[in-house]
């Protein structure tokens, strides 16, 4: 599977589509928003800008995107009014992978600009544009940007990690569609160094693109364990692989397709984190903190009874649907119908799994400014 070419979000604004399926996502970017604010009040009150380049890398598409974009031009505009200096304009780079559905984002961009202009009178001050390509490596010329920002993005990886692609020569992982209880060690260990290593790149590639001092927010899933077989950091995928075996079993997928399926993810420590800034040695970390998540953003509160466990389920389900379906379309080679068998299972699995234990997601927030 080549993850640049198949990963992206459900296209559209249909019923499993990933704009209509991203509270879970809007809650983190409401979490991270005082780690935002922080960094751009820094940022704006220790540097006299002309023209800021903002990017969002891993945007994705959907109300989510742009909603970032306004909050922070608010900040920044408010900063300066407060220190008595001119607004810069906005250069705001939107990126995301090749097949991303950049049409719906920037098919909303007409309504973005009219609504700035009648309640800020700026739109003639920003300037969109889209950035193709994969933030694991360099997207821009060098101390060109002064804010950077990434959520829900970097867990994915840029590939399935070496030894476990889908034309392996021996299935290391069986049964299981990421780091599960059963998996060998070689298994941990080879999601363990493909973060590392595209970590690593991902930093490094900022150290040149940002300005010296300038900033950085990260957010995105990780772990409190050191166990990377955890429950918070795994289980998701978990029953996910139960509700692929359920299809196997019923003969709707081939048993060699589960076996030779392995999710490019990785939900690292702190630990992991911190480990691979240092070492780059480019950025100082202000501030790393750590959150919980709900699994469906918080939305459903009664999940004991039938109702309640059906409603959880389902929005679960349609949440990791938005998210992962090219993924499984791709290597699976299944139609919609099939598709909406599998979810609907999954659906019931998460439903009572949640119904007796209310795993969530950890979600960190990192903050970064560049040294110089």
């Amino acid at each position: 599977m080549e993850v640049i070419q198949v990963l992206h979000m459900n296209k559209g604004n249909g019923d499993t589509s990933y704009a209509k399926n991203s509270s879970v996502q809007r809650e983190i970017i409401s979490i991270g928003k005082t780690v935002i604010e922080e960094a751009l009040l820094q940022l704006s009150g220790n540097n006299d800008i002309k023209s800021m380049g903002i990017a969002d890398l891993g945007c994705s598409s959907g109300p989510n995107t742009l909603s970032v974009i306004s909050e922070i031009m608010d900040v920044v505009r408010a900063k300066c009014g407060h220190i008595g200096r001119p607004v810069p304009e906005f250069r705001l780079f939107l990126n995301d992978l090749y097949s991303n559905d950049f049409n719906y984002l920037f098919m909303s961009l007409p309504a973005f600009y009219k609504r700035l202009k009648e309640e800020k009178g700026v739109a003639s001050h920003c300037f969109i544009s889209g950035v193709p390509g994969s933030f694991y490596a360099r997207l821009f010329p060098t101390n060109t940007l002064h804010f950077v920002y990434s959520f829900s993005s970097l867990h994915w990886l840029s590939q399935v990690p070496v030894g476990l692609e889908s034309d392996a020569v021996e299935n290391l992982n069986k049964g299981k569609v990421y780091i599960s209880k059963s998996s060998p060690q070689s298994v941990l260990d080879a999601y363990s160094m493909q973060f590392q290593d595209d970590f690593s790149a991902f930093i490094k590639s900022r150290s040149e693109e940002l300005v010296p001092g300038g900033r950085m927010v990260l957010s995105f899933l990780g772990r409190n364990a050191i166990d990377p077989a955890a429950a918070e950091a795994c289980y998701q995928w978990e029953l996910l692989a139960e509700a692929l075996m359920s299809l196997v079993k019923e003969g709707l997928i081939e048993e060699e397709k589960l076996d030779s399926f392995n999710t490019p993810y990785y939900a690292p420590s702190a630990e992991e984190i911190k480990a691979e800034i240092e070492k780059e040695g480019t950025f100082k970390i202000d501030s790393l903190e750590v959150f919980d998540v709900d699994w469906d953003g918080g939305a459903i509160t009664d999940i004991q009874t039938q109702q309640g466990k059906a409603l959880i389920g389902e929005r679960v389900a349609k949440t990791i649907r938005a998210v992962v379906e090219s993924m499984l379309e791709s290597h699976f080679q299944i139609g919609q119908d099939t598709m909406d068998v599998l979810f609907v299972k999954f659906a019931d699995i998460v439903g009572t799994y949640l119904s007796k234990t209310r795993t969530k997601y950890i979600n960190f927030v990192i903050s970064l400014v560049k040294k110089g």
